[in-house]
């Protein structure tokens, strides 16, 4: 893989049955991304943007094609492996936040880290620096349960960028968010993005996120077109 892709998918495909019938949601769809490079998709409800989204952070296996994520195949990686290597280079920020309601706010960003084998002290340590940097330095000891949406869905964020990956993938971030809220979102990530140079895939219904993003690609038919409406070539 040209080394200057942090992800690239090859003619993925992906079906489902449903009510006994062969349901195509991906039909050769294919996206490289750069380092630091911010992506879009957009697409109708049910046109397989969260299946993409599994499929490329290797938690989903395509029918046909490859996911590359820095030099390596999720197809070549056994169950560990893929968790060790999604843990070092791929995040995850859903619409919901998924933390976990019995830890704090620290503990929940710390996570990833102690699971890559980060010391404790280290990891208290990144995970305040960052926390801080998102504007939540003193709730650090809150619980989900005692934060905004907007807190939530910044220690989310947190969590998804404390172990430096590659790349975050993004499934309607904003989308649990008043429009506020939402837009102060967006700026943070914005923000973000450039200070640490990873790299975004975020799937969005928000055209004020996909304006701000540096490319956006439309999924129409199982595959990923540009504003031209012409298909993505791997």
């Amino acid at each position: 893989m040209n080394n200057k892709f942090v992800l690239k998918a090859i003619d993925l495909g992906r079906s489902y049955q449903q009510a006994g019938e062969n349901l195509a949601v991906l039909q050769g769809a294919n996206l490289s991304i750069e380092r630091g490079e911010k992506l879009a998709i957009i697409g109708v409800s049910g046109s397989g943007k969260t299946t993409l989204l599994n499929v490329l952070g290797g938690l989903d296996d395509p029918d046909a094609g490859a996911v590359n994520i820095c030099g390596q195949d999720w197809s070549n990686l056994n169950t560990t492996e893929r968790a060790r290597w999604r843990n070092q280079h791929v995040g995850f920020v859903y619409q919901f936040h998924h933390l976990l309601g019995e830890f704090s706010a620290l503990e929940n960003v710390a996570l990833p880290l102690l699971i890559g084998n980060v010391s404790v002290a280290e990891a208290r340590q990144r995970a305040t620096e960052l926390l801080t940097r998102v504007g939540l330095g003193e709730r650090l000891q809150h619980q989900p349960a005692q934060l905004s949406g907007g807190e939530r869905q910044r220690v989310a964020i947190a969590r998804a960028l404390v172990t430096q990956p590659s790349v975050v993938l993004m499934d309607e971030p904003t989308g649990n968010l008043d429009p506020l809220t939402a837009g102060s979102m967006l700026e943070l990530l914005l923000e973000l993005n450039q200070a640490l140079n990873i790299s975004f895939v975020v799937v969005t219904h928000d055209p004020a996120i996909a304006v701000r993003m540096d490319r956006t690609l439309s999924l129409v038919d199982g595959r990923l077109v540009d504003s031209k409406s012409e298909p993505v070539i791997a």
